[in-house]
């Protein structure tokens, strides 16, 4: 988590001049909780979680150009340790007064920010944790690692009616100030802390493992010592720099969170939970303005691991509800994070007092060459026509403890749209004795092992395409079914078959039948007389080791489908539900859809699952290789034709010219 920030205070709040859907600035931050702190329902204990934009009601025009008067209000989860009780609260800011407050009964908070910071410092003064240690010959205890894992769910021992807000930290052992502690497991030692008391409430001990006896650095500083794995000896001296310039400056514009690129336009935004939101998406063709998407966001993730030895079983983190993605983002850097000519937004969050936070350079966003978007060789005439594919890239990278994930959004210029979640940093760890092999994981190092596991994302889609009516397909290609019509038994069609409802909406892949979904506009036709749309192109999918029966399988019910579709509810936002920390029931998705409401023709929204299936190699230690993940909208009968047809050629001075013509057709000529 990256709060050692500029902090921001103010007493009171700014008038806000910005776009309604604009994030929360510091300001408000702090106005809004200086308005619940001086209102009747302020306590000594009560903490803020989060605090964000109330986004106003969706309306029929799908944006709020040209709109005056919208309130500006922020939406508050709080926390409240003495009478263990979640609130929200609706604040308007102009006003200065709570619009609404409301407990939330039976469940439990996200990460505060203190829980983060203060767990390792009274981990290590336990004395049943130093004398664990003890016994595996650790005797210095500042180098100690504590990683303040949520708690999971045990059972019914951890439920809300049972138990405090807890979470399970997991040690490891440094050998070396800013050493790689990943490197040195604590195997089997489990830490049951309670977080509003701040104090250790048990420990157990399920036997020693020796601590692995190799390093696995990745600095500078550590890595070229002879005990590190993998053993180098130096940086490799053979890579040349790679400059990109744009010497006329970048093609997008920005204004404030609004973001113009090419023919693309859309509003930026950020919270504590997401981090990045995107908001009315939409596309000109030929000077007409056409909306795709309204709203688009992770809504979730959750990392299931499928190790059943005690220290592993239930690491079942749900980084974005659990923790919060805007929270965990990184200040990025040029020249790291991104490359070119780039624009920066800063994020902006809460830490539990009400202060506001400044994450500086949150969000990157840059031009990419892409390749090429489309060519063709007319090898009769010798012209050669060739366009350049370039994408827009909108991206944040995030840091939950031992885990890098980046989230990348992709706008191209023929108008399709890719989202991309690259994987890195370190992997959980386990240790295993001298000869042992462990049966739910694979080794990377000596006596080191990284136990199988899963990540899933499930991205929220708030669809708008070419307006709010809409319907979604799926769309199988078969085999012609009539014997008569297919004698040379080559033919093939795609059939479509409407998702009805919401008790329709849960669908999976079919690598078989090659199968994606679109969202059709049925009021929209395009000129050969099919309804205008976007389908949905998977790309990685992977099987789901989730079990019925286990815990995780009912907390994260989300993952055992690639796709649902519900009709739009403002109130339905997350796939797991709005609190899942310590909760062991199906809340969310299978919420969402028992109305069974009917989706043809209305306003829907996608709710999309991609997966990564890790089972662990040595090279992922000990700093992964990015691993990739996501899919693709791209327009289906959106357009009457290539829309990346007016792409302009690339000027002379970018190109190798040729006179000649293709080779082979030369010499045909010749012959």
């Amino acid at each position: 988590m990256t709060m050692d920030s500029t902090a921001l205070r103010s007493d009171a709040a700014a008038g806000h001049t910005g776009y309604p859907l604009d994030p929360l600035s510091g300001v408000e931050i702090e106005s809004a909780a200086a308005i619940v702190a001086a209102s009747e329902y302020a306590t000594e204990t009560l903490r803020f979680v989060m605090i964000q934009l109330a986004e106003p009601e969706k309306n029929a025009a799908l944006t709020f150009e040209g709109l005056a008067d919208i309130p500006r209000r922020a939406f508050l989860t709080m926390y409240d340790s003495a009478a263990k009780m979640v609130y929200e609260a609706t604040v308007d800011l102009a006003a200065r007064v709570v619009d609404s407050w409301t407990p939330v009964p039976g469940r439990f908070p996200s990460y505060l920010v203190e829980h983060m910071t203060g767990v390792e410092e009274k981990v290590r003064a336990d004395p049943r944790w130093q004398e664990a240690m003890r016994k595996r010959g650790v005797t210095d205890f500042d180098l100690a690692m504590i990683d303040p894992w949520p708690a999971g769910y045990y059972g019914a021992q951890d439920h809300y009616d049972n138990s405090a807000l807890i979470c399970r930290p997991l040690t490891f052992m440094r050998a070396a100030p800013s050493e790689h502690g990943y490197a040195r497991p604590v195997e089997g030692l489990i830490v049951t802390f309670d977080l509003d008391a701040m104090r250790v409430i048990d420990i157990e001990d399920h036997g020693v493992v020796p601590l692995p006896p190799t390093a696995g650095n990745y600095t500078e500083q550590f890595m070229f010592d002879p005990n590190n794995r993998p053993a180098f000896t130096a940086f490799r001296d053979d890579v040349k720099p790679i400059e990109i310039t744009q010497p006329d400056g970048p093609s997008f514009t920005v204004n404030g969170w609004q973001v113009q690129w090419q023919k693309w336009s859309m509003r930026l935004g950020f919270n504590p939970r997401e981090g990045i939101t995107l908001h009315e998406v939409t596309y000109t063709d030929r000077g007409q303005t056409r909306p795709i998407m309204y709203r688009a966001s992770l809504a979730e993730m959750v990392v299931p691991y499928g190790d059943t030895s005690p220290t592993h079983w239930n690491k079942n983190v749900f980084d974005m509800g659990e923790v919060g993605m805007g929270f965990s983002a990184n200040p990025l850097t040029l020249g790291c994070d991104c490359l070119g000519e780039i624009h920066y937004f800063d994020g902006t969050v809460n830490d539990s007092a009400g202060n506001a936070v400044t994450i500086p350079n949150a969000i990157c966003m840059h031009e990419e060459d892409y390749g090429i978007s489309w060519k063709h060789t007319d090898f009769r005439t010798e012209e050669v026509e060739v366009r350049r594919s370039r994408r827009l890239v909108i991206s944040m990278i995030c840091t939950v403890g031992n885990y890098e994930y980046g989230f990348f959004w992709y706008f191209y210029n023929d108008a399709s749209v890719e989202v991309e979640v690259k994987l890195s940093g370190v992997l959980t760890t386990g240790a295993v004795p001298d000869g042992e092999t462990p049966r739910w994981g694979k080794m990377v190092a000596p006596n080191i092992y990284g136990p199988n596991h899963q990540h899933f994302f499930n991205f929220r889609l708030d669809m708008s395409v070419d307006g709010p009516g809409n319907s979604v397909y799926e769309v199988d290609s078969i085999p012609e079914p009539d014997p008569a019509l297919n004698p040379h038994r080559n033919a093939w069609i795609t059939q479509d078959t409407l998702v009805a409802s919401e008790a329709q909406g849960a669908r999976d892949w079919n690598w078989q039948t090659g199968r994606y979904w679109k969202v059709v506009n049925p009021a929209k036709r395009n000129e050969v007389g099919q309804p205008v749309g976007y389908k949905l192109l998977p790309r990685e999918v992977v099987p789901v080791m989730v079990q019925e029966g286990s815990f995780i399988y009912d907390r994260a019910r989300f993952v055992q489908h690639n796709l649902w579709v519900t009709k739009y509810d403002q109130s339905e936002r997350f796939p797991a539900g709005d609190y899942m920390y310590q909760s062991g029931e199906a809340q969310g998705l299978p919420q969402y859809i028992a109305d069974d409401a009917a989706l043809e023709d209305t306003d829907v929204v996608l709710w999309y699952t991609v997966g990564a299936h890790h089972v662990v190699r040595p090279e992922d230690w000990p700093v992964m290789p990015c691993a990739y993940t996501g899919f693709h909208l791209k327009p289906v009968g959106f357009f009457d034709g290539n829309p990346a047809l007016d792409l302009p050629p690339s000027p002379p001075k970018a190109c190798h010219l040729s006179s000649g013509g293709l080779p082979v057709a030369e010499r045909a000529r010749e012959s």
